[in-house]
This record gives structure tokens, sequence and C-alpha cells, in this order.
């Protein structure tokens, strides 16, 4: 089975970016869709960002469409969450997760596996 954990997160001023990774242990990671999610304080952990098994398509939550960018390197067991002109709102703590599915997903329930999160605070 695949483990993943985040690296990347940190304060930023607003209109700054950061670069998130994951790494994912085990032979399986390529079996997997991958997913960024995100949860601010009080609120529940929302959809980010996808990627489907092969890196060829990905999706986005329409708040972070044209400003983030998601990508994975599968001989490196890695994916990526590059996050450009953040804002305030964008503070919160980013989990990567995984999902078994053929498909990639913006629900939570497809996702098995999950990482321990990192914190992502933007500034005004």
């Amino acid at each position: 089975q695949v483990q993943l954990a985040e690296s990347g997160g940190g304060l930023v001023q607003a209109g700054g970016s950061l670069r998130l990774s994951c790494a994912a242990s085990g032979r399986s990671f390529g079996s997997y869709a991958m997913g960024w999610f995100r949860q601010a304080p009080g609120k529940e952990r929302e959809f980010v960002a996808a990627i489907n098994r092969s890196g060829s398509t990905t999706y986005y939550a329409d708040s972070v469409k044209g400003r983030f960018t998601i990508s994975r390197d599968n001989a490196k067991n890695a994916m990526y969450l590059r996050m450009n002109s953040l804002k305030p709102e964008d503070t919160a703590v980013y989990y990567c997760a995984g999902s078994p599915g053929w498909y990639l997903s913006t629900s939570r329930s497809e996702y098995d596996r999950w990482g321990q999160g990192t914190q992502v605070t933007v500034s005004s």
C-alpha cells in the first residue's frame, strides 16, 4: 500500500507562490489517481485539485483554477501542487490523497490514502 507525506508548506505573503510536494512510498503509486484537499479552521475539508494515474488529465476547484497547477512524476513516486497568486483565503492545511479508482475524483470518499497535511498560511 501507498503511504503519503506532504512537504513544502509555510508562510507566504498574498500574491506569492509555494510548491507543495507529496512523496509516496510503495511500488503502486502509479496505480492511484491523486488529489489535493485542504481544510481551513472550522471548515470542512474541501477538494482542490486532482490528477489521473498517468498525469494526462487534471481537474481543479473553481476557487484555484488558473492559479494552481497539479502534476505528478510516477518515476519519482511524487506529486506536486504549484500555487501562484496566493490569497489569504488559501490559508489551510493541505493534504495529498490517493484513490485506487481508474479516474480522478473530487469526492473525499473516493480516496483511501491520506498524508498528514502541511500548513499553508497566506498573510495579507
